[in-house]
């Protein structure tokens, strides 16, 4: 049922030999499944992989899938009161306010530290891992975990006269976000500044009473209204994501822009075309087949790691609920062939994975010629370090699939701002489409408020 919520074993096959194949050029090349969308969208994905393992029932609901995945898309996109995280891309007032809020919080900052938790946190971190040492940007670290370690040992090696404290909380009673600005606030003062709290503090939260919002006007700080149509773990796009980008000298206009293009596209294309459309409906199809427990999205790429863990809180807090879902699983590539691969080779098999890469083909450094072959590498010789990261996401992508694993790719030629709003988009779109199938709600959480509330009544001896 669909339900609109606005709101035995094959034969192993080796993969370094694999890899091999691939970087000599024998290896026959990925389909990709939506080519005509590469001069719109900064990335291609193909399905073809995993509908060919599929078994004939499985295809078969996939198609009845798709069609239900189209309506829901257009419903979502056509509705008379569209969603706020959709339409908050085309908004400018609020990237001029955040600018010149950056302008002056960072003026004389040697860092700032981003105090918020979720998805206050997890999509600006997501966006960091874009971020090169920059001159002229002070340097931003986010304290989204909460440990006394770390935060004691940030406030002692921190020079207070110069250090920066932006506070995000949609709700604006996070305990976490709370204790950490409470804290930090104490420091300065303690260091002789508290009577300048204003221009070390900075806060994101909804226009409406709250805990943080008078820490805001007790202090003086400047603030930002956190969009209240919009969930924490959806609001990347806003504020919440964008400011953090712009203290970091990135690009928020062609943060949105990426995330506009795959918009355009889920309106203009036909069902089969669509790309979060068929990614809701290749993940329902497996999941009424009964073939699938677990989602891996496997990044070839550092500057994806942190949005593996943006996704990953996406998936899990929309999707999981009443005994719906499916864990979802960030992997990291090369380094997790080393860790997960074996079971996801041959493990249960209940997954549907994702393989992401760049072109990285021809860039980094090279090894040296003579001194590979006088170790026996010659398939090493003169080879540039991303040959062989792109060659091992091919064969991880190959080798999942000859064993029988659902396996979609997602190739991108970079990784920069226009093709991470994309990403960004396309993931929320799949995952709200995903929840719509299966009669989950994508927008709340309410188990997760249980243990807020438990917590609170530990913390006041009850």
């Amino acid at each position: 049922m669909m339900r609109v919520f606005h709101r035995k074993r094959r034969p192993h096959h080796n993969l370094v030999t694999t890899a091999k194949r691939i970087g000599a050029g024998h290896a026959q090349e990925m389909s990709l499944a939506f080519p005509e969308m590469s001069d719109v969208i900064p990335f291609e994905m193909a399905s073809a992989r995993a509908l060919s393992s599929a078994t004939p029932s499985a295809r078969a609901r996939y198609e009845v899938a798709l069609k239900e995945a189209a309506t829901a898309l257009q419903d979502l996109l056509q509705t008379g009161e569209p969603l706020e995280l959709l339409t908050i891309v085309d908004r400018e007032d609020d990237l001029a306010a955040a600018k010149n809020l950056a302008r002056s919080f960072s003026a004389g900052a040697g860092e700032v530290f981003v105090l918020g938790t979720g998805g206050s946190a997890l999509g600006g971190r997501a966006l960091s891992d874009l971020v090169p040492n920059k001159r002229g940007t002070p340097r931003v670290r986010f304290l989204d975990n909460l440990d006394h370690h770390t935060f004691e040992a940030v406030l002692k090696d921190a020079d207070l006269k110069t250090v920066r404290f932006l506070a995000i909380s949609k709700s604006g009673s996070t305990a976490e976000t709370l204790m950490q600005t409470l804290i930090a606030a104490d420091a300065l003062r303690s260091a002789g500044d508290g009577n300048d709290l204003a221009k070390h503090f900075a806060v994101v939260t909804e226009a409406k009473p709250s805990a943080l919002r008078k820490f805001s006007e007790t202090v003086g700080c400047p603030v930002l209204d956190h969009p209240l149509g919009i969930g924490g773990r959806y609001s990347v796009l806003s504020v919440v994501g964008l400011l953090p980008a712009i203290l970091m000298g990135l690009d928020a206009k062609a943060i949105r822009e990426g995330a506009r293009a795959v918009l355009a596209a889920a309106r203009a294309d036909t069902a089969a075309e669509s790309g979060p459309a068929a990614g809701a409906a290749l993940h329902v199809a497996l999941l009424r087949e009964g073939a699938l427990r677990e989602t891996t999205l496997w990044s070839y790429a550092d500057r994806l790691n942190t949005f593996g863990a943006w996704w990953r809180q996406l998936w899990a807090e929309s999707l999981g609920k009443g005994g719906n879902g499916t864990t979802p699983v960030a992997a990291l590539g090369p380094v997790d062939q080393h860790s997960q691969l074996q079971l996801f080779l041959d493990g249960p098999g209940q997954a549907l994975f994702t393989v992401a890469w760049t072109d990285t083909a021809g860039k980094g450094p090279v090894v040296p010629v003579s001194e590979a072959q006088n170790l026996g590498l010659s398939y090493l010789a003169g080879k540039h370090l991303g040959d062989l990261v792109e060659a091992e996401a091919r064969a991880t992508a190959e080798t999942l699939a000859r064993r029988g694993r659902p396996v979609r790719t997602l190739h991108l030629k970079t990784v920069d701002e226009r093709a991470i709003g994309a990403l960004f988009m396309h993931f929320m779109l799949e995952t709200i489409l995903t929840g719509q199938l299966t009669g989950v709600d994508p927008f709340d959480q309410p188990a997760v408020e249980d243990g807020k509330v438990l917590a609170r009544a530990y913390l006041e001896g009850k």
